[in-house]
């Protein structure tokens, strides 16, 4: 029975309803771009600002994506590599490596100032989310721009100066594998401890069998399955208490 549920959330992750909409937004002084999901109805609704791993917008992104629109949030899926995906994991790092930090953080920024300014968004209810690469941006995100309400970090690097803790004011969930050699548990303890000192508030779970990118099914050896599904219910309960009415 439990393989016949987890096989039924599978399919039903694919199933999204909503469909993207190509557009382009100012960023200083150059154009980003990124793919708007919107939900049905007329708003305003939240928003969610959605940053891809180091793979670029691919199809596991625009399916996130997508589901988000589903739930009622306009989404925002940002193409920080602009235009480029990668399709092996040198392509990847040689793609992410060539991302600039301020550029990255600046489109984001940009990006969110783009859905606050549209009449269908609650300005006051934007959040963001983000996988590996995009985790540690959203958290990065979260740094630079105090008026994001909910952040979601999945296996992302984390900051610890204090200065840039102090300037984050929105929720914070993290979802970290313990066998993530990158991000390791210590440090992901160490950081929620730091925000709670602060008296932040934090809510990160470590899956204590899985390693980076557990959420993905592309990523064949580390995909889990059930850590997946736990952590997708905890993103979307997350959403609801902290954006929506």
């Amino acid at each position: 029975m439990k393989q016949v549920v987890l096989l039924l959330f599978l399919v039903a992750s694919t199933c999204f309803g909503a469909t993207p909409q190509a557009i382009t937004f100012p960023s200083g002084s150059e154009t980003a771009s990124g793919l708007l999901y919107l939900p049905t109805g007329p708003g305003p609704h939240p928003a969610i600002v959605v940053i891809q791993e180091w793979w670029g917008v691919v199809d596991w992104i625009k399916e996130q994506s997508s589901r988000f629109a589903d739930e009622g949030y306009v989404t925002l899926a940002v193409d920080l590599y602009r235009g480029k995906t990668a399709m092996d994991p040198e392509m990847a790092h040689e793609l992410s490596r060539g991302l600039p930090q301020d550029q990255g953080v600046r489109d984001l920024a940009s990006a969110f100032q783009f859905l606050a300014k549209r009449k269908d968004v609650d300005a006051k209810r934007i959040g963001a989310v983000g996988w590996c690469m995009g985790g540690g941006y959203a958290a990065q995100l979260a740094v630079a721009e105090p008026a994001l309400r909910a952040v979601a970090i999945n296996y992302g690097a984390l900051p610890t100066d204090k200065a840039a803790l102090e300037k984050i004011h929105a929720r914070v969930l993290g979802n970290f594998g313990g066998l993530d050699h990158g991000i390791p548990p210590d440090a992901v303890q160490g950081f929620a401890n730091s925000m709670k000192g602060l008296g932040k508030p934090v809510d990160v779970k470590i899956y204590p069998d899985a390693g980076h990118a557990f959420e993905n099914p592309s990523n064949k050896q580390g995909y889990k399955p059930e850590d997946a599904e736990d952590a997708q219910k905890r993103i979307q309960q997350f959403f609801v208490q902290t954006l929506k009415p």
